[in-house]
């Protein structure tokens, strides 16, 4: 039996990161964890690029335009959504949620969803710091994964 492993080498892979701005200061946590952890991937910084966009529903878009160019071999999704007093919250939580797995699905590209749902703001910035640095591990596993099994279609 043969096994794909999980690789988390970063060297050579580009990565794009879609962050959206509205809940500002939850999403730059979440950035600067990610784009740390990047780094300590080996993903060079000249070959990270940072779209923001204005909040949850429009990353989606974003990410299908990125994915769409065939230069990323991952993308990643930050932001947050913090329920309200209205139903507004399960719409954009779950249609965001929607959005980026059809993204991936449709474009084969990968997609780390690195969009917090959460009750309150506290609750957010207490996960910031572990799901940017898992969205960055996600994206760069993801990558290799992929990198692996069109590997393994050629040679099949």
């Amino acid at each position: 039996m043969r096994e794909i492993k999980p690789g988390l080498d970063g060297a050579g892979l580009r990565i794009a990161v879609v962050r959206g701005r509205f809940n500002e200061s939850i999403g730059a946590g979440l950035l600067a964890s990610c784009l740390e952890r990047l780094g300590a991937l080996g993903v060079r910084s000249e070959r990270i690029l940072l779209v923001s966009v204005p909040g949850a529903l429009e990353i989606s878009l974003a990410l299908q335009q990125l994915a769409a160019t065939g230069h990323y071999d991952a993308l990643i999704a930050l932001g947050a959504v913090v329920r309200g007093d209205t139903y507004h919250f399960e719409v954009v939580s779950n249609e965001s949620a929607s959005g980026i797995t059809q993204v991936q699905l449709d474009a084969g590209v990968p997609v780390a969803n690195g969009i917090l749902t959460t009750d309150t703001e506290e609750q957010a910035l207490a996960r910031v710091r572990q799901k940017g640095s898992d969205c960055a591990e996600v994206a760069v596993e993801m990558a290799n994964l992929a990198r692996e099994i069109r590997n393994e279609k050629r040679t099949a």
